[in-house]
Protein backbone atom coordinates (compact mmCIF):
# COMPACT_ATOMS: atom_id res chain seq x y z
CA UNK A 1 0.00 0.00 0.00
CA UNK A 2 1.36 3.03 -0.96
CA UNK A 3 1.39 6.78 1.25
CA UNK A 4 1.31 9.59 0.35
CA UNK A 5 4.34 12.08 0.89
CA UNK A 6 3.74 13.64 4.46
CA UNK A 7 4.11 17.50 4.21
CA UNK A 8 6.42 18.39 7.04
CA UNK A 9 5.45 20.29 10.01
CA UNK A 10 6.09 23.74 10.07
CA UNK A 11 4.95 23.98 6.29
CA UNK A 12 7.69 25.07 4.12
CA UNK A 13 11.46 25.67 4.05
CA UNK A 14 12.92 28.64 3.49
CA UNK A 15 13.31 28.38 -0.03
CA UNK A 16 9.55 27.07 -0.40
CA UNK A 17 10.72 23.56 -1.30
CA UNK A 18 8.14 21.39 0.73
CA UNK A 19 8.79 19.17 2.99
CA UNK A 20 12.36 19.98 3.75
CA UNK A 21 12.84 21.67 7.23
CA UNK A 22 15.56 24.82 6.77
CA UNK A 23 19.04 24.67 7.83
CA UNK A 24 19.65 25.85 11.38
CA UNK A 25 22.96 27.68 12.70
CA UNK A 26 26.40 26.11 14.16
CA UNK A 27 25.18 25.94 17.71
CA UNK A 28 28.44 24.41 18.63
CA UNK A 29 31.58 26.30 20.65
CA UNK A 30 33.67 28.84 18.56
CA UNK A 31 36.55 27.14 16.70
CA UNK A 32 40.05 26.98 18.67
CA UNK A 33 41.87 29.33 15.55
CA UNK A 34 42.80 33.25 15.53
CA UNK A 35 42.77 35.08 12.53
CA UNK A 36 46.63 35.48 10.99
CA UNK A 37 48.48 38.49 11.67
CA UNK A 38 48.49 41.18 9.03
CA UNK A 39 51.34 40.95 7.00
CA UNK A 40 54.57 43.01 8.33
CA UNK A 41 55.07 46.22 6.15
CA UNK A 42 59.03 45.83 4.94
CA UNK A 43 60.75 49.44 6.33
CA UNK A 44 62.30 51.23 3.67
CA UNK A 45 65.83 51.65 4.02
CA UNK A 46 65.96 54.34 1.67
CA UNK A 47 65.47 57.31 4.02
CA UNK A 48 68.28 56.02 6.72
CA UNK A 49 70.91 55.87 3.85
CA UNK A 50 70.07 59.06 2.90
CA UNK A 51 69.52 60.31 6.42
CA UNK A 52 72.94 59.15 6.83
CA UNK A 53 74.86 60.69 3.42
CA UNK A 54 73.48 64.34 4.92
CA UNK A 55 75.35 63.50 8.56
CA UNK A 56 78.20 62.50 7.00
CA UNK A 57 77.83 65.79 4.94
CA UNK A 58 77.16 68.06 7.83
CA UNK A 59 79.88 66.69 10.26
CA UNK A 60 82.93 67.14 7.10
CA UNK A 61 81.89 70.54 6.40
CA UNK A 62 81.33 71.22 10.65
CA UNK A 63 84.58 70.04 11.05
CA UNK A 64 86.44 71.91 7.75
CA UNK A 65 84.55 75.40 8.93
CA UNK A 66 85.71 74.69 12.30
CA UNK A 67 89.77 74.14 10.62
CA UNK A 68 89.13 77.38 9.32
CA UNK A 69 88.12 79.13 12.15
CA UNK A 70 91.06 77.92 14.20
CA UNK A 71 93.52 78.66 11.10
CA UNK A 72 91.89 82.40 10.97
CA UNK A 73 92.00 82.79 14.60
CA UNK A 74 95.41 82.08 14.68
CA UNK A 75 96.68 84.21 11.78
CA UNK A 76 94.49 87.08 13.49
CA UNK A 77 96.72 86.86 16.33
CA UNK A 78 99.91 86.65 14.65
CA UNK A 79 98.61 89.59 12.71
CA UNK A 80 97.44 91.23 15.99
CA UNK A 81 100.84 90.99 18.29
CA UNK A 82 102.59 93.93 17.60
CA UNK A 83 99.53 96.30 18.00
CA UNK A 84 99.39 94.49 21.32
CA UNK A 85 102.75 94.72 22.32
CA UNK A 86 102.41 98.34 21.33
CA UNK A 87 99.56 98.83 23.78
CA UNK A 88 101.07 97.96 26.58
CA UNK A 89 103.96 99.47 26.11
CA UNK A 90 101.77 102.46 25.93
CA UNK A 91 99.87 101.58 29.37
CA UNK A 92 102.86 100.92 30.65
CA UNK A 93 103.96 104.66 29.67
CA UNK A 94 102.79 107.66 31.90
CA UNK A 95 99.59 109.02 29.90
CA UNK A 96 99.37 113.32 30.21
CA UNK A 97 96.42 113.92 27.64
CA UNK A 98 95.82 116.74 30.18
CA UNK A 99 96.87 120.49 28.88
CA UNK A 100 99.27 122.35 31.71
CA UNK A 101 97.38 124.38 33.52
CA UNK A 102 96.95 127.95 32.71
CA UNK A 103 99.25 130.26 35.00
CA UNK A 104 96.84 132.58 37.07
CA UNK A 105 99.46 134.45 38.99
CA UNK A 106 98.86 137.59 38.93
CA UNK A 107 101.13 140.47 37.29
CA UNK A 108 102.13 143.75 38.18
CA UNK A 109 99.64 146.41 38.96
CA UNK A 110 96.78 144.11 40.05
CA UNK A 111 95.29 144.47 43.24
CA UNK A 112 95.77 140.78 45.16
CA UNK A 113 94.87 140.14 48.58
CA UNK A 114 96.05 138.31 51.42
CA UNK A 115 94.14 138.70 54.99
CA UNK A 116 93.70 141.98 56.15
CA UNK A 117 95.84 143.78 53.46
CA UNK A 118 95.60 144.29 50.13
CA UNK A 119 98.53 144.64 47.88
CA UNK A 120 99.41 146.38 44.09
CA UNK A 121 103.35 145.84 42.99
CA UNK A 122 103.75 148.90 40.60
CA UNK A 123 107.14 148.38 39.63
CA UNK A 124 110.90 146.88 39.85
CA UNK A 125 113.66 147.95 39.55
CA UNK A 126 117.20 145.07 39.73
CA UNK A 127 120.85 145.50 39.56
CA UNK A 128 120.99 148.43 41.90
CA UNK A 129 124.76 148.35 43.78
CA UNK A 130 123.66 150.45 46.36
CA UNK A 131 120.69 152.86 48.01
CA UNK A 132 120.18 155.87 50.10
CA UNK A 133 121.37 159.52 49.40
CA UNK A 134 122.37 160.19 53.23
CA UNK A 135 126.21 159.12 53.49
CA UNK A 136 125.62 157.91 57.13
CA UNK A 137 122.97 155.55 55.44
CA UNK A 138 123.90 155.09 52.50
CA UNK A 139 124.07 150.56 51.68
CA UNK A 140 126.17 148.94 49.40
CA UNK A 141 124.53 145.82 48.28
CA UNK A 142 126.49 142.37 48.57
CA UNK A 143 125.44 141.21 44.95
CA UNK A 144 122.71 143.56 43.57
CA UNK A 145 119.75 145.52 45.24
CA UNK A 146 115.98 144.67 44.04
CA UNK A 147 113.68 147.65 44.55
CA UNK A 148 109.98 146.22 44.57
CA UNK A 149 107.70 149.13 44.81
CA UNK A 150 104.19 148.37 46.63
CA UNK A 151 101.02 149.82 47.62
CA UNK A 152 99.86 148.30 50.70
CA UNK A 153 96.30 148.50 52.16
CA UNK A 154 94.62 148.17 55.04
CA UNK A 155 91.24 146.41 54.28
CA UNK A 156 90.28 145.45 57.71
CA UNK A 157 88.14 147.36 60.39
CA UNK A 158 91.30 148.23 62.75
CA UNK A 159 95.00 149.16 62.39
CA UNK A 160 97.61 146.88 61.70
CA UNK A 161 101.21 146.11 61.11
CA UNK A 162 103.08 145.39 58.06
CA UNK A 163 106.52 143.73 58.71
CA UNK A 164 109.23 143.39 55.37
CA UNK A 165 110.29 140.60 56.70
CA UNK A 166 107.24 138.70 56.18
CA UNK A 167 107.64 139.21 52.45
CA UNK A 168 109.64 137.15 50.25
CA UNK A 169 111.56 137.80 46.71
CA UNK A 170 112.39 134.63 44.50
CA UNK A 171 114.69 134.31 41.55
CA UNK A 172 114.17 132.35 38.57
CA UNK A 173 115.79 129.61 39.45
CA UNK A 174 113.29 129.36 42.67
CA UNK A 175 115.61 130.60 45.47
CA UNK A 176 114.39 132.69 48.05
CA UNK A 177 115.34 136.00 49.20
CA UNK A 178 113.87 137.89 52.13
CA UNK A 179 113.95 141.84 52.67
CA UNK A 180 116.88 144.03 53.61
CA UNK A 181 115.36 146.60 56.51
CA UNK A 182 118.54 148.05 56.75
CA UNK A 183 119.00 148.76 52.90
CA UNK A 184 114.62 149.98 52.97
CA UNK A 185 115.97 152.70 55.77
CA UNK A 186 118.71 154.01 53.75
CA UNK A 187 116.55 153.78 50.48
CA UNK A 188 113.48 155.50 51.75
CA UNK A 189 114.88 158.01 54.73
CA UNK A 190 112.35 156.60 56.77
CA UNK A 191 111.05 154.01 59.35
CA UNK A 192 108.13 154.92 59.13
CA UNK A 193 106.83 152.72 56.20
CA UNK A 194 108.47 149.71 58.24
CA UNK A 195 107.51 149.74 61.41
CA UNK A 196 104.43 152.11 61.33
CA UNK A 197 100.90 150.69 61.65
CA UNK A 198 98.46 151.31 58.69
CA UNK A 199 94.83 152.44 59.50
CA UNK A 200 91.88 150.58 57.93
CA UNK A 201 91.26 151.81 54.36
CA UNK A 202 94.36 154.10 54.52
CA UNK A 203 97.16 153.02 51.57
CA UNK A 204 100.68 153.42 51.78
CA UNK A 205 103.90 152.92 49.52
CA UNK A 206 106.69 151.05 50.19
CA UNK A 207 109.41 150.38 48.75
CA UNK A 208 110.54 146.23 49.62
CA UNK A 209 114.79 146.12 49.17
CA UNK A 210 116.50 142.68 48.77
CA UNK A 211 120.03 141.79 48.38
CA UNK A 212 120.68 138.95 45.86
CA UNK A 213 123.46 137.97 43.70
CA UNK A 214 124.18 139.86 40.34
CA UNK A 215 123.05 136.93 38.07
CA UNK A 216 119.69 136.23 39.93
CA UNK A 217 117.21 137.43 37.76
CA UNK A 218 113.80 138.33 39.92
CA UNK A 219 111.28 136.31 39.12
CA UNK A 220 108.46 136.47 41.84
CA UNK A 221 106.99 138.11 45.01
CA UNK A 222 104.78 136.83 47.63
CA UNK A 223 103.42 139.04 49.78
CA UNK A 224 102.08 138.55 53.15
CA UNK A 225 99.72 140.32 55.83
CA UNK A 226 101.79 138.14 58.50
CA UNK A 227 104.39 135.13 58.69
CA UNK A 228 101.54 133.06 59.34
CA UNK A 229 99.67 133.83 56.37
CA UNK A 230 99.32 131.83 53.37
CA UNK A 231 100.28 134.77 51.28
CA UNK A 232 99.72 135.66 47.78
CA UNK A 233 102.57 135.75 44.46
CA UNK A 234 102.96 137.93 41.97
CA UNK A 235 104.90 138.00 39.18
CA UNK A 236 107.78 140.51 38.24
CA UNK A 237 107.97 140.13 34.94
Amino acid sequence: MTFPPQAPVGGNNSQGVPGQQPQQPYQGGAPNWAPPPPPQKKRKKWPFIVGGIVAVIVIAIAAGGGDKKDEDSTAAATTTQPADAGSNQQANEPQNDSAPAADTTAGLNTPVRDGKFEFVVAGVEAGVADVGDNPYLNQQASGQFVLVNITVKNISDKPESFSPLDQKLFDAQGREFEADTTAMIAATSSDIPVWDKINPGNSVNIQLVFDMPADATPSKVELHDSMFSGGVEVKLA
